[in-house]
């Protein structure tokens, strides 16, 4: 093996080695679903995020909706609004929290309906100062309907277009 080779595979090592270093779990606690019914094409999942560094929420994927975004619901006037942003802002160990009602991922397009129950794989992306990503893995328990209160329940999504 020729020294250039070897150089340029143990620099492939580190940056591989440098990436994985940085990425550090983000601590997710009590993630959960709010259940859908039958023709409901969109629905929250909620949660609280603790990240090791200052981090930012920047997308997620599940195999059960066509869509996931990162939404904030704000007052706009006297009218409470719901919109998908770019990215949510995590600080170094302080929690987070996706609530119904503030900041949460949407589930759009449904390929079918959410059950009380049962659980959600829900894949997020996690970006830190560099611009570096990692993906991780949540297991959400899908709530009923009537099982947690809050602004996503049913009622209109202002602002929001399928």
């Amino acid at each position: 093996m020729s020294r250039n080779l070897i150089r340029r595979a143990a620099a492939g090592m580190l940056l591989t080695l440098g990436a994985a270093a940085w990425a550090q779990t983000v601590k997710i606690d009590e993630p959960w679903v709010r259940g859908t019914v039958a023709q409901q094409k969109a629905t929250g999942a909620f949660m609280r995020l603790t990240a090791p560094e200052p981090m930012r929420l920047v997308a997620g994927d599940s195999p059960v909706a066509g869509v996931v975004e990162i939404h904030e619901m704000a007052m706009e006037g006297d009218m409470m609004r719901m919109r998908a942003i770019p990215g949510l802002a995590l600080p170094a160990g302080r929690p987070v929290e996706l609530k119904p009602g503030g900041y949460h991922v949407m589930l759009i397009d449904h390929k079918r309906p959410l059950a009380g129950g049962e659980t959600v794989p829900l894949t997020l992306v996690f970006e830190n100062a560099a611009g570096q990503r990692v993906r991780q893995e949540v297991q959400a328990k899908v709530m009923g309907l009537g099982a947690q209160g809050g602004a996503m329940g049913g009622g209109s999504h202002g602002g929001h277009r399928h």
